[in-house]
């Protein structure tokens, strides 16, 4: 079986360098822009109406995949692949919550980007509450601990990475 996807338009932010692009979408306050290509505009009908859409978009940068990985938060222990949020995956897939700012033609103008400008977009999805919120979630081994010292002290890799070094 081959699986096969279409590229519907590019990501478009600040960020040119995957080690000082934030780890996640929740750590940013960077606006950016999606276009979609024209033949798929249309699709863009109903997204203003959204709060916050889903953006499903292909790892360009990404160099292979190793199952077992360091993480960008607690780096200390490798982890398997599918237990992180690594960009070297088997599938160098990426998704993002991102807040809708507005949509004007082929273009959404998005905040609280994580995403590499020039970044291949395949799909968009809209981030519906009531279907995508759980409440009894387990998250692993990334605890409270981990979450706080990554909003206080650093948002990209580069940034975690010099912070264990001196600590």
């Amino acid at each position: 079986m081959e699986v096969t996807y279409q590229i519907i338009g590019t990501i478009h932010s600040p960020f040119t360098d995957q080690d000082t692009t934030p780890i996640q979408s929740i750590f940013s306050e960077a606006e950016g822009t999606i276009e979609v290509f024209p033949e798929y505009a249309e699709g863009l009908e109903g997204v203003e109406g959204f709060s916050y859409i889903i953006l499903l978009y292909h790892f360009h940068q990404a160099k292979g995949f190793r199952l077992l990985e360091r993480p960008f938060v607690d780096g200390s222990k490798e982890r398997g692949i599918f237990a992180i949020r690594h960009f070297n995956r088997p599938n160098p897939i990426g998704i993002s919550l991102v807040e809708v700012v507005s949509v004007e033609g082929n273009t959404v103008r998005v905040r609280g980007i994580d995403v590499l400008d020039g970044t291949p977009l395949l799909d968009i999805k809209p981030y519906v509450r009531q279907f995508d919120h759980r409440d009894d979630v387990r998250s692993g081994w990334v605890d409270a601990k981990h979450i706080e010292e990554v909003k206080l002290k650093s948002f990209s890799p580069k940034d975690l990475r010099e912070h264990e070094e001196s600590s």
